[in-house]
């Protein structure tokens, strides 16, 4: 909570100082920003690379068996339906742009890539250097490695070698962790920057009109995900909604104030086990991988907030970029474990990575408290049904 009052009490006193409209201190706030922006490109790719290997190479180690498949599949499912509620919305409800002037420059490689056919685009994505997508940002290029090593990597024999990588690898992303709890230490800062930026250009009935529709799209897509998706889930496999949610609620609610999967796991593990009555070696090996990787909220969060923030930089949303979008936002969802502040840092990195105007998250931070705790209680409801429907299967 006192988190949540600072960062508030930044964007207010941005917005004040941005609304003086003295020429210096809107030079100093646009520097700010703009090291702020450049310390998130700088940590975009490695938390994305390290993040969906380590992902893979540890929990795909321990998926030889049914039990590991049907969670895939049912994880899968749920979170790219999450991802397709998220876009149809955000088509249906239309969230306006902000007039981003100085802070909607976007890499001249989004402006060169709206003009690219289809055939293309798929093409630029399948990478024939290995450092080139590091170099160029390349996010799909880069989720597309990411992947293929840590699957590679949970195939491979158990050895000393391949726990040296997988150590080592462990070890940078713990090593990556400290200097991003530091720069979210500093943020209240960089929120200043991005907000003073904001008021000196964007009027209230702007931010209030179109930032309400944005959150109408995120909030919307979790309560449909919530309430009619999961549950059609569930009765298609033959499980009745009403009792499951009744026998995990306890799960669910803790999820929604401590705002943390991981923290509820054991809350979680409980009700399933003593409850619903799943058998203790399903709960105990799918509600921990689902708590890693089954992110149903988080990736309708980067979807929608992708968009949102792309548009604003200009960049047409067109059925392919929506599409494109909903593979990444799920991708990335799955590759999420263990990152501070979870999807809102997540989507960062990819913003910053592609040169999209990272300010408008600048204004959504304060918003996201609320996000996170409806994101959560979805996402642990998410792993009950994927552990509800895993042990019905079996």
């Amino acid at each position: 909570m006192k988190k949540v009052v600072i960062w508030i009490g930044a964007l207010i006193l941005g917005a004040v100082l941005g609304v003086l409209g003295i020429s210096q201190l809107n030079q100093l706030m646009e520097f700010v920003a703009t090291v702020y922006t450049r310390l998130f490109q700088l940590l975009a790719v490695p938390t994305i690379v390290l993040a969906v290997i380590t992902t893979f190479a540890t929990f795909g180690s321990k998926g030889s068996g049914r039990i590991f498949g049907h969670t895939i599949t049912y994880t899968l499912l749920t979170t790219f339906a999450a991802a397709a509620v998220g876009a149809l919305l955000y088509v249906i409800i239309k969230p306006g742009n902000l007039p981003l002037e100085s802070a909607g420059q976007v890499d001249s490689v989004i402006a060169q890539a709206s003009g690219q056919s289809y055939y293309d685009h798929i093409l630029s994505v399948i990478p024939n250097n290995i450092a080139r997508p590091f170099l160029e940002g390349n996010v799909l290029s880069l989720l597309l490695l990411s992947f293929a090593v840590g699957i590679g990597l949970s195939k491979l024999p158990e050895s000393e070698n391949k726990s040296v990588v997988v150590k080592g690898l462990l070890g940078l992303q713990d090593l990556l962790f400290l200097l991003i709890r530091g720069l979210i230490w500093t943020l209240p800062l960089g929120i200043v920057a991005f907000s003073a930026q904001l008021s000196a250009q964007i009027s209230a009935g702007v931010i209030a009109d179109s930032i309400g529709k944005y959150v109408l799209v995120v909030l919307g897509g979790n309560v449909i995900q919530f309430f009619v998706v999961l549950p059609l889930f569930l009765l298609a496999r033959g499980l009745n909604p009403i009792h499951v949610l009744g026998r995990m609620t306890p799960a669910v609610l803790m999820a929604l104030f401590t705002k943390s999967s991981a923290a509820t796991l054991p809350v979680t593990m409980e009700s399933a086990e003593n409850r619903l009555g799943v058998r203790k070696e399903v709960a105990r090996f799918v509600l921990p991988i689902c708590t890693t990787i089954n992110m149903n909220g988080c990736a309708a969060f980067i979807l929608v907030t992708s968009l949102f923030v792309m548009q604003n930089g200009g960049t047409p949303l067109t059925l392919g970029t929506i599409l494109l979008w909903i593979l990444i936002s799920v991708v990335s969802a799955i590759g999420n474990a263990g990152v501070p502040m979870g999807c809102f840092f997540l989507t960062l990195s990819l913003m910053s990575g592609i040169g999209a105007p990272v300010a408008v998250l600048g204004i959504i931070l304060p918003i996201y408290t609320i996000i996170d705790m409806v994101e959560t209680a979805e996402n642990v409801w998410s792993d009950s049904c994927v552990c509800a429907m895993t042990d019905h299967d079996l």
